[in-house]
């Protein structure tokens, strides 16, 4: 007697709960990699964004100038651009209505609101991390469940059999070895992926706020010295 055992044949052939073990296994990679690819280019764009901006920021210009620059550009503002927006705009409307307020009362709403920005920038960066550690955390545990119950079966099986030998036995193992598989497959990818992108976003997290107490303190400075 003869078993097809490709790898189509022996999913087919598996227990319809290590079947739907392996659908959920690869449901988990497609939603993986699917956020590897998305978060690959959101942390490039966040990235070339931010160099872009220090460039013209550093570039000896007026502040006013780069925020009417900014706010006159297409489409929503994100990262550092975002950040010199709410607190040129939080620092323009403090000296407005009251002008005689201290510099260090003004500027402590701006930081305020420029760290109100900061944190809604990293819930952007981090946003699906979390789904990235928990499918590299319980893939492997998903897959080893489907293949000990898919083992466990095939043993139940045995019971009913004359003559258990290897060639029996093999592709029943191995059926139910994929779950592992899978659960590896999905795993890797995603634990890699969480660990590099984390690591960009605290990269981009220490260079945001490298900005925000640099900006702030040239508001302090211009401020000081128009009085």
């Amino acid at each position: 007697m003869t078993h097809d055992t490709s790898i189509v044949a022996l999913i087919g052939q598996a227990s319809l709960l290590v079947q739907f073990v392996m659908l959920l296994l690869l449901l988990a990679s497609v939603f993986s990699w699917a956020i590897i690819f998305h978060k690959g280019n959101l942390m490039r764009r966040a990235k070339a964004d931010s160099e872009r901006f220090e460039h013209l920021f550093w570039s000896g210009g007026s502040v006013a100038e780069l925020y009417n620059r900014v706010t006159q550009g297409p489409g929503p503002r994100t990262g550092m651009p975002a950040i010199f927006e709410v607190g040129f705009r939080e620092y323009t409307r403090l000296r407005h209505k009251d002008s005689a307020q201290p510099i260090e009362t003004i500027l402590d709403g701006v930081e305020r609101s420029m760290r109100v920005a900061l944190t809604r920038e990293m819930d952007r960066l981090e946003e699906a991390l979390p789904f990235l550690a928990t499918v590299g955390s319980i893939s492997p545990y998903i897959g080893l469940f489907g293949t000990v119950w898919g083992i466990m079966s095939a043993f139940i099986g045995l019971s009913h059999v004359q003559n258990a030998t290897l060639q029996v036995v093999a592709p029943s193992i191995a059926e139910a070895l994929i779950a592992t598989a899978m659960g590896l497959f999905a795993a890797i990818p995603a634990v890699v992926g969480y660990n590099r992108y984390t690591d960009q976003a605290d990269r981009l997290f220490n260079r945001y706020d490298n900005f925000l107490g640099e900006f702030v303190s040239l508001l302090h400075r211009q401020g000081s010295a128009a009085r």
